[in-house]
């Protein structure tokens, strides 16, 4: 139960049990911020809970968050499935800078070319999820470290499809829904856009000519798979003066990647990522950006088939609903500092958007 000394800072309040966890929300009374209950909300902390404040219609609220158990982890399996999509994403780069794929007969320098691609793709991958892990977990949301997909690379040439964590509580509000939501592009653009620009300054430019909408490739076989512009490729390219169509080593490949994760997971279809952002932001406006935008996969289809795969995934994780579900606790909007994070969350979308990602 909620300690009786931390009521007296409310003028009203209300309190909530949520299985494994316990929540307490309600409007505080007027110098409640300043006053002696910071030492309470300090025990509060110590005793493995968490609190946060927040401002909204001209008053502050202040909302408690306490789990009655740490989650318990296979942490074995987490790690097993990050070590098996090191292996197949390091086949897949070992077909991505141009060597044969003989598993009998691996190259050390085969390996290092392979690693080249597979080590920053998983940094990138593992950064996003643990954007969205360390931030739940400062809320006290019963999440899931990161599980990784691994792929035979001789079907995926990237040798993954990614990795995903499982938020398993009820999330209670649109700051935590926000919160949560961002951390993972953020974390996970942060490290692909270094990778992207050092890969770019090993890639070499040819005089192969360019595809529509894609002015560099990788050649996996001998045979050229062109990658789609976006602005921030473009940008890329320009302030590395690059002219011409750019053959990508395989750190770009892997930065090329990680930028594409970012665009797909911006997505504001249901529970993607974009999803939880841009709901959080005002619900009536994902709901219609999401029709918008599931009718542009739907007509983008026609130019790259992985469009109609990611219209797929986004009704089936949100069980044949684009719109995102409501949070428990819906009233409170978000802060102007997360609403103009939001709208940058928006134009990052807008910039790594590519219409056509892959073409042969």
């Amino acid at each position: 139960m909620v300690d009786a000394r931390l009521t007296n800072i409310y003028r009203a309040w209300r309190a909530a049990s949520l299985g494994d966890r316990e929540i307490v929300e309600r409007i505080t009374a007027p110098g409640a911020r300043s006053s002696p209950a910071a030492r309470e909300l300090a025990e509060w902390d110590a005793q493995g809970g968490a609190h946060y404040w927040d401002e909204y219609a001209g008053a502050d609220w202040l909302v408690l968050v306490r789990e009655h158990r740490a989650p318990r982890e296979r942490w074995w399996l987490h790690a097993l499935l990050l070590a098996l999509t090191i292996i197949t994403t390091t086949l897949g780069g070992i077909a991505i800078a141009g060597y044969a794929v003989d598993y009998h007969h691996l190259t050390l320098r085969g390996l290092r070319a392979g690693l080249a691609f597979s080590l920053p793709l998983v940094a990138i991958l593992l950064a996003h999820e643990s954007g969205h892990y360390v931030t739940a977990r400062r809320y006290k949301l019963n999440v899931s470290p990161p599980f990784f997909i691994p792929f035979p690379a001789v079907v995926n040439l990237l040798g993954t499809l990614g990795a995903f964590i499982r938020i398993r509580s009820p999330v209670f509000d649109r700051r935590t829904l926000f919160d949560v939501g961002i951390a993972g592009p953020i974390a996970g653009l942060v490290v692909a856009l270094p990778v992207l620009f050092i890969g770019l300054t090993m890639s070499t430019v040819t005089t192969l000519h360019a595809m529509p909408m894609a002015h560099q490739f990788l050649a996996a076989d001998g045979t050229p798979f062109f990658l789609g512009d976006s602005a921030i490729m473009l940008a890329a390219r320009a302030l590395l003066g690059f002219e011409g169509t750019v053959h990508l080593h395989p750190v770009a490949v892997a930065g090329w990647v990680g930028v594409l994760v970012t665009t797909l997971n911006l997505l504001p279809l249901a529970q993607f990522d974009g999803g939880h952002i841009t709901y959080a932001m005002s619900s009536r406006g994902q709901r219609i950006g999401a029709i918008y935008v599931m009718v542009a996969l739907l007509a983008m289809g026609f130019l790259w088939s992985g469009w109609w795969v990611w219209a797929a995934l986004a009704l089936m994780v949100g069980r044949g609903k684009i719109a995102h579900p409501e949070v428990l606790s819906p009233t409170r909007a978000l802060d102007r500092d997360r609403m103009a994070l939001g709208w940058f969350a928006i134009a990052l979308f807008l910039a790594t958007f590519a219409p056509i990602p892959v073409s042969g």
